[in-house]
């Protein structure tokens, strides 16, 4: 069984997420569902069939939320060193054309949200930057094309 690395607040927020849908949703839907069956005919029922296709989400996800968090092997970032960057640390860029600074954090594969400068393990930058240290300059061909970084700090928080 393959470890999914993650940060602590991820692991936070996927059990958080895992409680809601059984707690708050499912039941929910459930209700939805038994509501719809008194209206009767359910092949020509909209309300039934919404209800269902929502169930059959809900129920996937929380099939892969509790295989996800059974196998979360959760690292925390403060208690890691060093000058490379790994799994956990905290990285400014440079883009060496416009010279725009940005902060992002190496997290797990769930985890992952760049608005919020949370870069997954899997993304093309994240796998481009992991073992590279500060004054490395690395390229990454994303969907504007390529661009180039050059990494300004590391740190470990």
């Amino acid at each position: 069984m393959e470890k999914v690395p993650m940060t602590a607040s991820g692991y936070a927020r996927l059990t958080e997420e895992l409680k809601h849908l059984k707690t708050v949703e499912r039941p929910a839907v459930i209700r939805a569902i038994a509501e719809a069956r008194e209206h009767g005919d359910l092949s020509e029922n909209a309300e039934y069939a919404a209800a269902r296709e929502r169930q059959s989400f809900i129920e996937g996800r929380v099939a892969e939320l509790e295989d996800v968090i059974s196998r979360a092997d959760v690292i925390d970032p403060s208690k890691l060193t060093g000058s490379t960057i790994k799994f956990g640390a905290n990285v400014n860029l440079a883009d060496e054309d416009t010279g725009e600074e940005q902060n992002f954090q190496i997290v797990g594969q769930y985890e992952g949200d760049v608005k919020a400068g949370l870069l997954s393990i899997t993304a093309p930058l994240a796998r481009a930057l992991i073992g590279k240290s500060v004054g490395d300059s690395v390229e990454v061909t994303t969907p504007r094309g390529s661009k180039s970084y050059e990494i300004v700090g590391i740190s470990f928080s």
